[in-house]
């Protein structure tokens, strides 16, 4: 999905002068087409996250989306699942386990997903540092499921993803979407939760799952019910 410049200022709660400025001076990836300058959603989510840099509370808030109904990152999260101790001491081994802890779909190849997952991790690297992964962060991984899945891991050691902060991971998000929106919808609930001291500090702690899905839900009530300014409610 591609954002203006006042797209992104929106999301990122600040002045399109600073979109600019973070493009010129921050490496905030952006093209122009037609005169016009252009940010891939899923890409910014990513260069905030990896920069510390807040997303909008309005990420949780109704929007249009053609009838769809976005979904819950507590609810994902409560599908899919939260695991300790995951083993494995590469990439292809964490990611392997971390795929079969998904609850796919009856028919689901396992390894087709797993296959793609590796294939993109030659493209990029899935860490966005601080010791957190989310594989295919930028490409999503579109399945028929009944609704979103996102797997929270544990590894059992850190493993080296190549992250550009040099720390290795210890943390996996995996995500499942029935559609494009709601995966970025949930990627800017991640970035957003990933910014909540309360959430960020129980997932570097492995704190029990009620814990961080109870965080995770009270986030997004506060996110849902907050006033943005010169919008409505």
């Amino acid at each position: 999905m591609k954002l203006t410049a006042s797209d992104t200022a929106a999301l990122l709660d600040v002045d399109e002068s600073t979109v600019y400025r973070w493009i010129e001076e921050r490496g905030l990836p952006a093209e122009r087409i037609a005169g016009r300058t252009l940010l891939n959603r899923a890409a910014v989510l990513e260069w905030a996250t990896e920069n510390h840099v807040a997303i909008s509370a309005r990420v949780f808030r109704p929007a249009e989306s053609g009838g769809e109904k976005l979904p819950s990152f507590a609810r994902a999260l409560e599908a899919g699942g939260v695991h300790y101790a995951v083993p494995g001491a590469t990439r292809e081994e964490v990611l392997r386990e971390a795929v079969g802890r998904l609850p796919l779909p009856e028919g689901s190849d396992a390894e087709d997903l797993l296959a793609v997952l590796l294939a993109r991790e030659t493209s990029f690297s899935a860490a966005i540092g601080n010791g957190i992964a989310i594989p295919h962060v930028r490409m999503p991984i579109v399945l028929d499921v009944d609704e979103a899945i996102i797997s929270l891991s544990f590894l059992a050691e850190p493993v080296d993803f190549g992250a550009a902060d040099g720390k290795p991971v210890t943390i996996l998000f995996t995500m499942v979407t029935p559609t494009v929106h709601g995966h970025l919808h949930l990627l800017a609930a991640l970035a957003y939760l990933l910014r909540d001291e309360a959430f960020l500090a129980g997932v570097k702690a492995g704190a029990p799952a009620e814990t961080l899905l109870a965080r995770a839900a009270e986030v997004e009530r506060q996110g849902a019910g907050r006033r943005v300014p010169g919008g409505p409610g």
